[in-house]
């Protein structure tokens, strides 16, 4: 009996057009908007926290007393910033990666980027957070300035975004770009390099009965086991990624991250 390969819809959207960037950058919208956004309030609690180290006893403690105190808006207090910013930054992200990714191949030639694969998702990726950082930079200073104003900074985003601006100028936007560098660019190598190659080698072995054997002899505790808040926001944040943007390829027709 032949085996059956796997395979995805036709899609008239040709890989790597700008049409295919574009798809791309529209499935890192989806990705990155939408989760950052419901992470909102575990996010305060979080620069509280690191602004004012006895504001909250924990996380959820924190998260207890803001909704007893101020209800769902002050749980999700810098909620728009937020979802703007990291939507902005989803549509860099993805779909720059892609670009440089489609870029780079081609000023190295095909041979060299497949032996040297791992380099190119870290270069290409480090280069599209790069960008993107102009994007998101703005949106991030107005969001920590909300959360972490003693007294409320602005009633809207709207005249926080004014505040800041009469205030400050565009530098006032821009301040923390090097500090916003150094902790996204990493993580966003990692993020990117680890994905590809980890797709690939299921796909090229076992398909996806490595993931369901990992679930099945550590449990879902046992992969969450000592994690941090900041390290459970950020690996529940691009996991839910993830699986979002690539959803989204596949409902386009388009090959999966890491796939062929």
């Amino acid at each position: 009996m032949t085996e059956k390969k796997p395979s995805i819809a036709h899609s008239p959207i040709e890989v790597n057009s700008p049409r295919y960037f574009a798809t791309c950058g529209v499935g890192g919208i989806l990705a990155c908007g939408t989760t950052h956004f419901s992470m909102t309030p575990i996010d305060m609690i979080k620069c509280r926290m690191q602004v004012n180290k006895n504001a909250y006893t924990g996380i959820f403690s924190g998260l207890r007393q803001v909704a007893a105190k101020e209800g769902v808006k002050g749980l999700f207090l810098g909620g728009t910033p937020t979802f703007i910013g990291y939507s902005l930054q989803g549509m860099g992200k993805y779909g720059f990666y892609e670009l440089f990714k489609y870029t780079y191949t081609n000023m190295v030639g095909d041979t060299t980027a497949s032996k040297y694969k791992t380099s190119l998702y870290l270069s290409a990726s480090a280069t599209a957070e790069f960008f993107t950082d102009f994007l998101l930079c703005p949106m991030e200073a107005l969001k920590v300035k909300m959360q972490t104003s003693t007294v409320p900074f602005a009633s809207s985003f709207r005249s926080g975004v004014s505040k800041i601006y009469w205030a400050e100028g565009l530098p006032g936007f821009y301040k923390g770009l090097g500090p916003l560098w150094l902790r996204q660019i990493p993580y966003t190598m990692v993020k990117f390099a680890s994905f590809e190659n980890i797709v690939a080698g299921i796909y090229s072995r076992v398909l996806g009965r490595a993931v369901a054997g990992i679930l099945k002899e550590l449990g879902v505790g046992g992969v969450w086991a000592g994690l941090g808040p900041r390290i459970f926001m950020i690996g529940t944040l691009t996991a839910m990624q993830w699986f979002i943007y690539d959803t989204f390829k596949v409902k386009m027709g388009l090959p999966t991250t890491g796939g062929h």
